[in-house]
């Protein structure tokens, strides 16, 4: 899981024309009859491979009384299948000269290796084995049940503030319209404690299934002997039913919620303000993510030089979004300060209330704008430097996007971003009505959390 408090900034590159900053990644595709897509690029630059397996399963596709089980399956994956020991996956990998891992999202889990190319066949064939023939067991259970509770308590329970970041995504959404965004990834201990083996395989039945996954490789390799080792390893695994959708039943601007919690853990307050967004695939998210940006990532951003360096009113200030990634359905902006010596958390609150209210009333400057745009184009750059960062953008267009082929042109979405749209959004989406406010006090016991 990833940790929430981590310093989100990020170095400006220089403008250049769109094509020399960018590049283009060609691919191609096709599905197998079991309904597995392959979407592959080759790249000789380097003697290295990625393979990067998607499955269209996340915290959003779980039901109420069993949370976890998309976090779980990260761990129970790599428990062993028909011709894989417990825990030989990775070392299979490693001495191969590769490296491999996983994560779970709301949206999705994915499973990746970069290996040397003349090892594709090890690192597709791994992956074959354990979508044929997982060792769902009982014995598997309890003890990856034991490994992800004591992964929540010492990334969560026992770490300051973060059961107020990782509860406080949820609180926006009801449990009964959204259940899917209103609980959390990593999982409730009494559900995990309550999950039985017959719950874990139809989980697993579902959704670990070739038509419920993408499969997307990138780096030194013949198409043809893709075709073929695709064909060998994954062609005879059974298509299963498709899952059923995931409906979330939301609005903006509900109203304003305010709630207060106590941590043990923490010695000085905080406020966090959580704002409704848009699913990624709507036409806002450019300019919400240039203004997630300009208001609250760097040195130069309006809360750290408001908040922070002027006011002296917070240790640290910051927004950022989705920190799982990107969602199909709403998403979440984050804005937060942990108050500096003798500042009251309702002052800083209002600190960070005036900085955002700036931008709905004011916009930002057209520096504030190019420089945004800077640094997404680094990113877009970036993102296209590895085998493995190519991968992941070939899956995040599959998903979240829709077509694949924007993941050449979307910059140009961000390039066209005016002023006037960064305003219009901030006017909308950071509304007051559209913001769940909670303050974080040191206390004995913790509260307000699900």
């Amino acid at each position: 899981m990833h940790r929430m408090l981590l310093s989100f900034g990020l170095l400006a590159g220089t403008a250049a024309p769109l094509a020399a900053q960018a590049g283009r990644i060609q691919y191609e595709q096709f599905t197998l009859s079991n309904g597995l897509q392959v979407i592959y690029s080759a790249d000789h630059s380097t003697p290295i491979v990625t393979v990067d397996l998607w499955y269209d399963v996340g915290s959003r596709n779980e039901r109420p009384g069993r949370s976890g089980f998309a976090h779980l399956f990260e761990h129970m994956m790599y428990q062993g299948s028909a011709h894989v020991q417990k825990a030989e996956h990775s070392r299979l990998i490693e001495r191969a000269g590769g490296g491999a891992n996983a994560s779970p999202s709301e949206d999705q889990t994915k499973y990746y290796a970069t290996v040397p190319s003349n090892r594709l066949n090890l690192a597709l064939w791994l992956e074959a084995d354990r979508m044929r023939s997982l060792a769902v067991t009982q014995e598997n259970l309890n003890n990856q049940r034991e490994a992800v509770k004591e992964e929540r308590r010492l990334k969560v329970d026992n770490q300051p503030y973060q059961v107020a970041f990782t509860e406080g995504l949820t609180w926006p959404f009801d449990s009964t319209g959204c259940f899917g965004y209103a609980h959390t990834i990593i999982g409730a201990m009494p559900d995990l404690d309550a999950a039985q083996l017959t719950d874990v395989k139809s989980f697993f039945d579902a959704y670990y299934a070739p038509n419920n996954a993408t499969l997307v490789v990138v780096g030194d390799f013949q198409p043809a002997d893709l075709r073929r080792l695709v064909d060998q390893y994954f062609g005879g695994i059974a298509p299963q039913p498709a899952p059923a959708p995931v409906a979330c039943d939301f609005r903006f601007s509900p109203g304003a919620v305010r709630r207060e919690v106590s941590d043990p853990r923490a010695n000085l307050a905080a406020t966090l303000r959580f704002y409704r967004l848009p699913s990624h695939r709507h036409a806002d998210t450019p300019a919400l993510e240039l203004l997630n940006l300009i208001l609250g990532q760097g040195e130069s951003s309006r809360l750290n030089v408001g908040v922070v360096r002027r006011e002296k009113a917070a240790l640290e200030a910051g927004v950022f979004a989705n920190p799982y990634g990107s969602r199909r359905g709403p998403g979440v902006m984050i804005a937060f300060g942990f108050v500096n010596q003798g500042v009251e958390a309702a002052r800083l609150d209002s600190l960070l209330a005036v900085q955002i209210d700036s931008v709905r009333t004011f916009g930002v400057t057209a520096q504030e704008l190019e420089k945004a745009k800077n640094i997404m184009r680094a990113g877009f750059v970036r993102n296209r430097e590895t085998t493995y960062s190519k991968a992941e953008e070939l899956q995040h267009y599959r998903m979240f996007h829709g077509s694949i082929d924007e993941i050449n042109t979307d910059l140009d979405k961000f390039v066209a971003v005016t002023s006037d749209d960064i305003q219009r959004v901030a006017s909308k989406y950071l509304d007051p009505a559209n913001a769940v406010i909670v303050i974080v006090r040191p206390g004995a016991s913790q509260g307000g959390s699900r």
